[in-house]
């Protein structure tokens, strides 16, 4: 099976070399037949010259609109051309990239380079989470702890409630044996947590795979086998936890490696972030590039919701 094809930075500006051609990149994922109203759907639509913020104007409801209008582009003083490169770089960093790169690659601020990034995993975050797609007859699913070790915290942080996975945050994902991914922080590993995070995600009748945990027993509507991990058995016919281990470690390379902090208010947005890479491994960087332009439709979150969330 050939690999999917890549973009190398040099190929980047040959195809997108300007903000015309980013523009024409994303009204073509937005509008691929022909350009309308996002405000009441109309395809009687005119260009507006010397327009430049709001080169359209609806025929019927006279509002003036651009590609920007109702995704999470809306509101950003950021050139398109800046924000298709956004995309590019997180798109190629398989283990993430910090805001402090972006904003030394795109000539913008931190602070900036953090909204932007964020908003672009809010995107991938929607994407992450489709809980109609199937994830099939076999899955894995696990628990993993993120966040610093007590003995690493400063003393006026230290919960002194021991060791382990103290202080840290919980992350809960299910594995299809296809690759696709889904994961979510939640609150605990108590018994109706985990049930209902496989009830999400999980056709009924689907073979579940755990380690085990106590809290995973008692599922019904499911065919369910373990692994003791603690007995050093890690294969169990077809019970195993592998896959979904080998995502929590790329997720823990990122963490310790790339962002070495991940705010539990926006855990969640970074879990989508690694996830939806892993579901789109078979994609090229453009398909993924043009995946992410069409999820920002109807996407928008204001730098106040980030730092308030």
């Amino acid at each position: 099976m050939s690999s999917p094809e890549t973009l190398s930075l040099y190929e980047f500006f040959n195809r997108f070399p300007d903000e015309e051609a980013a523009r024409k990149f994303f009204e073509g994922k937005r509008w691929a037949d022909g350009v309308h109203c996002p405000h009441c759907g109309s395809v009687s639509v005119a260009e507006v010259k010397n327009q430049k913020p709001m080169p359209y104007r609806c025929r019927d409801c006279r509002q003036h609109f651009s590609v920007r209008t109702g995704t999470v582009l809306g509101d950003s003083r950021l050139p398109l051309h800046k924000w298709l490169m956004a995309i590019y770089m997180m798109t190629t960093a398989r283990k993430g990239i910090p805001s402090t790169q972006v904003a030394r690659e795109l000539g913008i601020t931190q602070k900036s380079a953090w909204f932007l990034c964020q908003r672009i995993r809010e995107t991938w975050l929607a994407q992450a989470g489709d809980h109609d797609a199937d994830m099939g007859p076999t899955v894995e699913v696990d628990e993993t702890f993120v966040g610093g070790k007590e003995t690493n915290k400063h003393a006026s942080k230290k919960l002194k409630k021991g060791r382990g996975a103290v202080g840290k945050a919980v992350v809960v994902g299910v594995k299809a044996r296809t690759g696709e991914v889904r994961a979510a922080h939640v609150q605990g590993t108590d018994k109706a947590t985990l049930h209902g995070f496989i009830s999400a995600h999980v056709q009924p009748g689907s073979l579940v795979c755990t380690d085990e945990h106590a809290a995973y027993r008692g599922l019904t509507n499911y065919d369910h086998m373990t692994v003791r991990h603690s007995a050093g058995e890690y294969v169990n016919n077809m019970a195993h936890t592998n896959g979904i281990e080998s995502f929590w470690s790329l997720l823990k390379r990122g963490y310790y490696g790339v962002y070495h902090y991940m705010s539990v208010k926006h855990l969640n947005r970074y879990v989508g972030e690694f996830a939806n890479r892993q579901n789109t491994l078979k994609f090229s960087t453009l398909q993924f590039m043009g995946a992410t332009a069409e999820r920002m439709i109807g996407r928008h979150i204001s730098y106040k919701e980030l730092i308030n969330a």
